[in-house]
């Protein structure tokens, strides 16, 4: 009276395969390709704008690739393309002195004047294209002088 019914273990195993085919069926299904758009739309409305500004844009991708005039995202092996409208901006790499400077730090402290602040954005530009492997990239358009640039990167 108290013994399990003799098809208890047939209904497990049968569970099991299921939630198995399931399983495989739920991650052999292509994931969705990459949008390039809304990251190009978050740089063009910094870049846009009348006054210094700040953007971020989260990114579900596997790197970003920044030029002055373009972005690409990548995404497990899909590429997609976005051209920047209110170009151009300079794409920042984390090892250069730009990178402290779209984190926030005024130019002024890093750079003796609006000229070297330009030539240090002109040797970014020579240098692009810049990948960033983050989950989002950052936009800061910066105002000294009559220097006026945008920068992107991580």
């Amino acid at each position: 009276m108290f013994d399990p019914p003799v098809e208890t273990l047939p209904v497990w195993v049968g569970l099991a395969v299921a939630g198995l085919a399931m399983f495989g069926l739920a991650t052999s299904l292509p994931t969705a390709t990459p949008d390039a758009t809304p990251v190009a739309a978050t740089v063009d409305a910094v870049a846009a704008s009348d006054h210094e500004a700040t953007g971020e844009h989260p990114v579900a991708a596997d790197a970003v690739v920044l030029e002055p005039r373009r972005l690409t995202v990548r995404r497990n092996g899909e590429t997609a393309h976005a051209e920047l409208r209110y170009g151009p901006v300079t794409p920042v790499a984390r090892a250069s002195v730009l990178h402290r400077v779209l984190r926030g730090v005024p130019p002024a402290r890093l750079f003796d004047s609006p000229a070297a602040l330009e030539r240090a954005v002109e040797r970014a530009r020579e240098k692009t294209p810049v990948t960033v492997r983050s989950d989002r990239v950052v936009v800061r358009r910066v105002e000294w002088g009559e220097t006026s640039v945008t920068l992107v990167g991580a």
